[in-house]
């Protein structure tokens, strides 16, 4: 989950994925839930943008909506803080540097931060997770003895998604920190090296997630490993 603060303009256009038309908006300051499709940003040489991004599940210690409501929405943050969005991104406006700016959002977000509810399971399937990146889910769920459906609430209540559509994203972003400056490409390799089945499995995940196949993803990637450039 993410923050997202537009300190050029106070209204950030949202697109339509598929037409890649503009479909509405939101305010300056606006959350991006945990995604587990594209979405579509704005290209703007005067942009000037600044935020925060939250480690998988931390985002719960300033809100309280459970993360799975979020999941693949973008809203702005007003309707989560209400008038204290408009503040936040008036004080940072304010500060004449971005070291100022950043000192002043930090000590914003600890002025909001709450002790969070911890769930022992949640977090030790978030560090086995990450211990164990290409083992099968059911590794780490099968010890913890809860139910799956009870299980998979808590952890989507806490971090925006499943453990297994949790996994399977992560599994795609390693795949593309690996392919990060790389010119030649070995895709079995980088299947294997990843936990995917064969190459076929991981085309699929690209479809899914990224709505592009590996070739079209390494021909038109941007400046950041999830960004995709897309044509006018």
């Amino acid at each position: 989950m993410e923050l997202v603060i537009d300190l050029h303009k106070d209204k950030i256009p949202l697109f339509d994925l598929y037409s890649q038309t503009q479909c509405g908006s939101t305010k300056g300051a606006r959350i991006c839930g945990v995604h587990s499709k594209g979405f579509i940003i704005a290209k703007d040489q005067n942009c000037s943008v600044m935020g925060a991004h939250f480690k998988p599940g931390g985002s719960a210690a300033f809100f309280t909506i459970p993360g799975g409501e979020l999941h693949n929405q973008i809203i702005s943050l007003g309707e989560l803080w209400q008038g204290l969005a408009t503040e936040l991104r008036d004080r940072l406006l304010e500060e004449p540097t971005i070291g100022t700016r950043f000192l002043t959002l930090e000590q914003i977000l600890l002025s909001f931060m709450q002790p969070l509810d911890y769930h022992p399971v949640v977090d030790f399937a978030l560090r086995e997770f990450e211990r164990l990146p290409t083992s099968p889910v059911s590794t780490v769920t099968s010890q913890i003895g809860f139910s799956t459906r009870h299980f998979n609430q808590l952890f989507r209540n806490r971090v925006g998604l499943t453990p297994k559509l949790y996994c399977r994203v992560r599994r795609l972003q390693k795949v593309l920190n690996l392919l990060n400056g790389k010119a030649s490409i070995d895709w079995v390799e980088i299947a294997f090296t990843c936990g995917y089945f064969d190459q076929a499995h991981l085309i699929h995940d690209f479809r899914t997630f990224a709505n592009c196949t590996p070739t079209e993803y390494v021909a038109k990637r941007g400046f950041h490993p999830c960004h995709v450039e897309l044509s006018n």
